[in-house]
């Protein structure tokens, strides 16, 4: 029973110690198995006080410890998770270089590192140190050198400019910031890249731009779209006068000058508005006052939605470029004599008032003005007066004309007037008429009063042509028409004037052949000696025979040969053909002169030259005394010095001269004195109405008496009946030549009389009942 007992109580006891013991030592074990597993959350529960439940709750307290530290880790493993990832993302998708380096060489670059500098990125992690990459700058200038010292005195970062080699070589500007990190117990940099080429360049534009806003000669403006200012440079201040604290926050009309209206500037700001800019010559006004003129540019700039944000200016004084050109546009269009506008001008206003007749439907008038004997005044008196006469002439046409009409000077004497917008062509009489009128009152020119007058040609756009090259020709052929009647005179053009000129043009061709086909011949009319009888001198005459018109006048072909330079061939021609034929007649009268008209044109021209003339009449043994040259008061009163000369060369050679058609021009004494004249030669007019007691008969003596007493001899011209032979002898002419003694006759008639000896009292009486009376200068 004890036996019995024992066994109980060890049963009891063992179940005790098992319940006690052993059941909770193998549940703390599972628990521990389970923590062990990575459940941090088991809990070891017993009531016991003993060794047990102590044991239970440091397993269960180091439990909860476990939990919150795995807790706190798996916390910070997400959180670096999301940081790497974040990293990543910012990195992958930025718009900058970034980039991890250690000990020289990247382990992390992004695509954008990559680009900026040509690289793949595993080309710059494998095999790219960042020395090469940062050429001017190595990766421990940008943080390794002085980490320690940056990270111990708390500085944050490097920031730091550089220049980038990329792969092909070039440099670019880049901009680093970078900061130190320790990774696995290492320092690397982290840091970003920036290209700043382009920021760089445009600073130093900018830095450009300041320099020359501060030291441009050109003012410089900048102000808001409403046009106030924000900002000025020097060069404004020095051309305005105005300091920039004056007109800061003011509008640029500050500077208005009042020379422009309101659709001026309307324009002007419409163009900005519209397109942002405006260039153009504006004319403003200094602090001072001054009125200056400048050339204006002006600029917008936009922001980024293309609001405008400020409009530039810039601006130069001008005015002196602005005084050159008015005077150079002035010289090149007006007239500096008489201020009137040139041709050229006068082309450019013509041109204009033909088109606004053309909008208008009215007509205009083209009216040419030339002064009548303005060359022989003009040389009379002077030039210097001349040109005086010529600007108060102009004056004068000036006043008589519209406001909105032109009067301009073609040169020389001649003028033209447009006259536009005519609703009644009567205006124009008036107005002309009102010209003669003014021009007929006297001059005071140095004192003495001279008179003049003009000749005037008109026309009418549309009627009359449509071309300004055909009014001209229009009216200059209407002016000489005028001319053709007298002095003071007008004349309207016709188209027969027209026909006129081509008849002309005809003349000029058939003249050309006719020197080239040698149809010119002479003829010859004795010069007789009244109280012999005998011939003393031949006057020799240039005859054209056309083959088709027959004998044309010299009064028709010579002006015209005048004018075209065509004298110069023909005056030759006839020189050397009379003086030829007048040395073969020498030997049958070897006193025999020949007498040869010369134009004022051949002396004014560069073709006769007195030597050579000379030359010729020595190769046919014949003297300048044995020549007389006849020329005209017109040449005296336009001798010039190469006219004076030709003449003195002449007179030195012994070759004399005859003043032909005396009495007929200005008649000066002064000529005589101051020509060596030898002859003159009473103009037919004279003679043709000689009879006892007649004025011609007074005024043939009064000549013949004046010449006499100068040492002059005296020819009478177009003799044709025996009383006027007789009265003329009387009166003490001592030459004559006219039908009464022989008509012009071809060189076998005329060597016929000279074999003769002399023409008797008989054959004049013959010739003069069958003589009518004809101009001897045909």
């Amino acid at each position: 029973m004890l036996l019995a007992v024992d066994a109980l109580l060890i049963l009891l006891a063992f179940m005790a110690v098992r319940r006690q013991i052993v059941v909770p030592l193998r549940d703390l074990s599972t628990h521990c198995r389970e923590l062990a597993g990575g459940n941090y959350s088991t809990r070891f529960e017993v009531s016991n006080q003993d060794e047990i439940g102590q044991l239970a709750k440091v397993f269960n307290e180091s439990a909860w410890r476990i939990g919150s530290l795995v807790d706190r880790i798996e916390q910070d493993r997400s959180s670096l998770e999301r940081a790497e990832s974040m990293f990543r993302g910012i990195a992958e998708n930025s718009m900058v270089g970034v980039y991890i380096a250690h000990k020289g060489r990247f382990i992390y670059v992004n695509a954008k590192m990559a680009e900026m500098f040509g690289y793949t990125r595993d080309e710059m992690v494998a095999e790219v140190p960042s020395s090469i990459v940062f050429s001017e700058a190595s990766s421990e200038e940008v943080g390794e050198t002085s980490a320690r010292e940056r990270l111990l005195g708390n500085v944050p970062g490097l920031w730091v400019e550089r220049k980038g080699r990329r792969r092909d070589g070039t440099l670019i500007e880049v901009e680093i910031f970078g900061s130190l990190m320790s990774l696995n117990g290492d320092l690397v940099t982290i840091g970003i890249a920036l290209d700043i080429t382009r920021r760089k360049e445009v600073e130093a534009q900018a830095r450009l731009a300041m320099l020359v806003h501060r030291h441009s000669s050109e003012a410089m403006v900048v102000t808001d779209p409403a046009g106030r200012l924000i900002s000025v440079n020097p060069a404004f201040t020095k051309i305005t006068g105005y300091q920039s604290e004056e007109v800061i926050g003011k509008r640029l009309s500050v500077l208005s000058s009042g020379r422009h209206d309101a659709n001026f500037y309307q324009d002007m700001w419409h163009a900005i508005r519209t397109t942002g800019s405006w260039e153009g010559d504006i004319w403003n006004r200094r602090k001072n006052g001054e009125i200056y003129a400048e050339r204006l540019t002006v600029n917008t700039s936009y922001d980024d939605d293309g609001i405008p944000r400020y409009r530039i200016g810039l601006f130069s004084d001008i005015t002196k470029q602005k005084e050159a050109d008015a005077f150079i546009w002035r010289q090149a269009n007006y007239d500096h004599l008489t201020g009137l506008p040139n041709r050229q001008f006068f082309h450019d206003r013509l041109e204009k008032e033909m088109q606004r007749s053309d909008v208008t439907g009215r007509p205009l008038a083209l009216v040419y003005l030339d002064l009548d004997d303005f060359k022989e005044l003009n040389d009379t008196l002077g030039h210097s007066t001349g040109d005086k006469l010529l600007a108060q002439a102009a004056e004068r046409l000036s006043s008589c004309v519209r406001s909105t009409d032109t009067v301009a000077r073609l040169g020389g004497d001649e003028f033209v007037f447009i006259l536009g917008g005519l609703a009644d062509l009567e205006v124009v009489d008036r107005i002309c008429e009102l010209v003669m009128e003014r021009l007929a009152e006297p001059f005071l020119l140095d004192g003495e009063q001279t008179v003049i007058s003009a000749s005037m040609g008109i026309t009418f756009y549309p009627i009359d042509g449509e071309s300004i090259k055909g009014l001209l020709q229009n009216a200059d052929l209407a002016m000489y028409s005028a001319k053709g009647r007298g002095k003071r005179q007008m004349a309207r053009f016709m188209p027969s004037m027209q026909v006129h000129m081509a008849m002309r043009r005809e003349l000029g061709r058939d003249l050309v052949v006719a020197l080239r086909e040698q149809q010119f011949d002479l003829a010859y009319q004795p010069i007789i000696e009244l109280a012999s009888g005998r011939i003393d001198k031949v006057e020799c005459l240039a005859r054209w025979r056309h083959p088709q018109k027959g004998m044309i006048s010299p009064v028709v072909f010579v002006p015209f040969a005048e004018d075209s330079g065509l004298i110069d061939q023909i005056g030759e021609w006839v020189f050397r053909k009379a003086t030829r034929q007048v040395a073969q007649w020498r030997r049958i009268v070897p006193g025999l002169q020949a007498s040869v008209n010369v134009s004022p044109a051949q002396f004014l021209g560069k073709a006769m030259c007195p030597r050579e003339w000379l030359e010729h009449l020595s190769g046919l043994d014949m003297a300048g005394t044995h020549v007389v040259v006849e020329i005209t008061e017109r040449l005296l009163m336009n001798a010039d010095s190469e006219i004076s000369r030709k003449l003195i060369a002449f007179r030195d050679a012994g070759v004399q001269v005859a003043l032909d058609d005396f009495g007929t021009g200005y008649s000066s004494m002064s000529y005589l004195k101051r020509f060596d004249i030898d002859y003159i030669k009473i103009d037919q007019s004279f003679i043709r109405n000689l009879a006892p007691g007649s004025e011609d008969l007074v005024l043939c003596e009064a000549m013949i008496v004046m010449a006499h007493r100068l040492g002059l001899q005296v020819v009478a011209e177009g003799v044709e009946t025996l009383a006027q032979r007789d009265l003329l002898l009387a009166a003490g002419c001592d030459f004559a030549q006219g039908y009464l003694f022989s008509r012009p006759v071809d060189g076998e008639r005329f060597e016929a009389l000279l074999r003769e000896g002399h023409i008797a009292a008989a054959t004049m009486s013959r010739q003069s009942s069958n003589t009518g009376r004809f101009d001897q200068r045909t």
